[in-house]
C-alpha cells in the first residue's frame, strides 16, 4: 500500500548542496570522497552550501598526506575536535551566512559549494595544472584553503594554534623535493 502523503523533496539549500557537488567540483575521483564527505555534512548540519570547514574536515579525515601537513597527531586532534565542536555548536554563528568570496571573482558552474570555497577548489585546479598534473590532490585543496585569509578554514587552523602559511610552506616543500 502507498502512502497517500506525498514525498517532499529536500528544501534548497541543502537539496542543492547534496546534488554531486564533486561533479561540478572539477576536482576528479581522487577527492570525490572528500567532497562527499563535505556534503554530507551539509546535510546532517542543515548548513547552505559546502564551506571551507566542511572541506578541511573531510581532508583531514579521509587523507594521510592533509593529516601528515599539520605534523603531529596531537595537532590533528585538536583541528578535528575544533571541527566536530563547530557542528554541535561551535559553528552557529556561521550557520544562516555563506562565506563569501568577498572581492573575488564569484566561480560560475560551482553548484552546492560557498562562493569562497568555489574558488578555493578553483585555486586547487590550477595549483595542480601548475604542477603538470591533471589530478587534483588533497594537498593542492589544503594549500588553496589555508592561503585564503576569510576562509572559515584559516580561523579553525589558527583555533588550533597552527599559523596557515607554515602548512603552505610544509607541503610546497614536499612537493619540490
Amino acid at each position: 500500500m502507498r502512502s497517500r502523503i506525498p514525498r517532499q523533496q529536500a528544501q534548497w539549500p541543502q537539496a542543492q548542496a547534496a546534488r554531486g557537488a564533486d561533479g561540478d567540483a572539477g576536482l576528479g575521483a581522487e577527492l570525490a570522497e572528500v567532497v562527499a564527505g563535505a556534503r554530507r555534512r551539509v546535510v546532517r548540519g542543515g548548513d547552505r552550501h559546502i564551506d571551507t570547514a566542511h572541506l578541511l574536515h573531510s581532508l583531514l579525515e579521509s587523507d594521510p598526506e592533509v593529516r601528515a601537513a599539520f605534523g603531529d597527531g596531537a595537532t590533528v586532534a585538536r583541528l578535528l575536535g575544533y571541527l566536530v565542536q563547530r557542528s554541535i555548536g561551535y559553528g552557529l554563528r556561521w550557520q544562516g551566512s555563506v562565506e563569501d568570496s568577498g572581492g573575488l571573482p564569484v566561480v560560475e558552474g560551482v553548484t552546492g559549494f560557498s562562493p569562497l570555497a568555489a574558488v578555493c577548489v578553483a585555486r586547487a585546479r590550477e595549483r595542480a595544472a601548475r604542477r603538470g598534473d591533471g589530478v587534483v590532490r588533497g594537498t593542492d585543496l589544503l594549500v588553496a584553503l589555508v592561503a585564503e585569509p576569510r576562509a572559515r578554514a584559516v580561523e579553525v587552523v589558527r583555533r588550533a594554534g597552527v599559523e596557515p602559511g607554515e602548512v603552505v610552506r610544509g607541503v610546497d616543500a614536499g612537493t619540490a623535493g
